[in-house]
């Protein structure tokens, strides 16, 4: 005889007290039999292969590397159910934070309309905030304001992270209060957020602290070439790494009278009919190799123990730590690092 056979009372107050306070608002906790755990047949990503469908996804890249047309002209394409570059997308609204500069988002916005949307006549579920916002201490009046307007986003794009903390992008703990609100948004609304980060001096990885690429279910890096930029995926969770997408710039001139100075912006298009391709110029790295490798290349050398500890930091090898020493040997396997005096390790530069 059971528990629940003798006392049902007992069982019952059990189950009303297992309960958390998560938001404001009372959830239970629910516990999934074996035999009754199924795959969800809710769509893994929003842009294949390049956005998961619930997940951080980070897009970084030098000043003027045209990563905000990237991720804008991203998001246009999911407001309209449109594939991207031959990729499948899960269609819905959006809502883009231009922390940067309302007035030339504006302006882009209006090119993109000019350029791709002749003639079209349906509403387009985009949603434009162009303030600049403190996010740690104003999320929940991001979040309220979209949940007022009744908007169900399938992605909420942050666009910088620098113009939307107050703090230090190096601290720990101001990094951590930005990517618990940004889980925050998530969590709330089931999607897909995208921040826009900046790249530090060395433009070899996103600025700041680490904690942000390890807490990132995707990493595209954005840079410039001439007139041409590309994407390249970094890390996907559950997806190919190492494609490249290939875009350039186009000019639009959305003020077109004869008689004032003309107005123009620009748009992302393809560089060529060869979109998308697939180049491997460094070996690929498992997210928490390219942390570790990360933590080192921002330290520039360090002890075994310091390394470590650094890595343990962000979660990496706490709950076993042999896995230290197993991605360390992979990263020396791979001619990413090296011994560079006692007990010390560097970033393997080829000389």
């Amino acid at each position: 005889m059971t528990i629940a056979q003798i006392r049902p009372d007992l069982v019952a107050q059990f189950n009303e007290a297992v309960h958390v306070k998560a938001n404001g608002a009372t959830r239970p906790i629910t516990l999934i039999p074996f035999d009754q755990i199924e795959a969800s047949t809710d769509p893994e990503c929003v842009i294949n292969g390049l956005v998961p469908a619930e997940g951080l996804t980070v897009v970084w890249g030098p000043p003027k590397c045209y990563k905000s047309f990237w991720v804008h002209d991203m998001c246009m394409h999911v407001a309209l159910g449109w594939d991207y570059r031959g990729r499948k997308i899960k269609k819905g609204p959006v809502v883009y934070c231009a922390f940067e500069g309302g007035t030339g988002f504006k302006k882009r916005c209006i090119a993109w309309r000019q350029k791709f949307l002749e003639g079209y006549e349906e509403s387009v579920p985009f949603y434009l905030q162009p303030m600049r916002l403190d996010l740690v201490r104003e999320g929940e009046r991001l979040i309220e304001a979209i949940r007022s307007q009744n908007i169900a986003p399938v992605i909420v794009t942050l666009d910088t992270l620098n113009r939307s903390l107050v703090g230090s992008e190096s601290k720990d703990e101001d990094m951590s209060a930005y990517i618990a609100i940004a889980d925050r948004i998530r969590e709330e609304f089931h999607c897909a957020v995208v921040v826009v980060h900046h790249c530090g001096v060395e433009t070899t990885r996103p600025r700041g602290h680490t904690s942000l690429g390890g807490a990132a279910d995707a990493q595209h890096a954005v840079k410039r070439a001439g007139k041409t930029s590309t994407l390249t995926v970094e890390y996907m969770k559950d997806g190919e790494e190492g494609a490249v997408l290939i875009s350039k710039l186009e000019l639009v001139d959305i003020n077109s009278t004869l008689d004032s100075e003309p107005i123009t912006s620009c748009v992302l298009v393809p560089a060529d009919d060869q979109a998308v391709a697939t180049v491997v110029k460094e070996p690929k790295m498992a997210k928490n190799e390219q942390t570790m490798f990360s933590i080192l290349h921002t330290a520039g050398r360090l002890k075994t123990s310091e390394w470590y500890e650094k890595c343990k930091e962000v979660g990496i090898g706490v709950k076993r730590p042999a896995d230290l020493y197993d991605y360390r040997t992979k990263l020396i396997s791979k001619q990413l690092v090296k011994a560079v005096g006692n007990d010390e390790w560097g970033i393997n530069h080829g000389d």
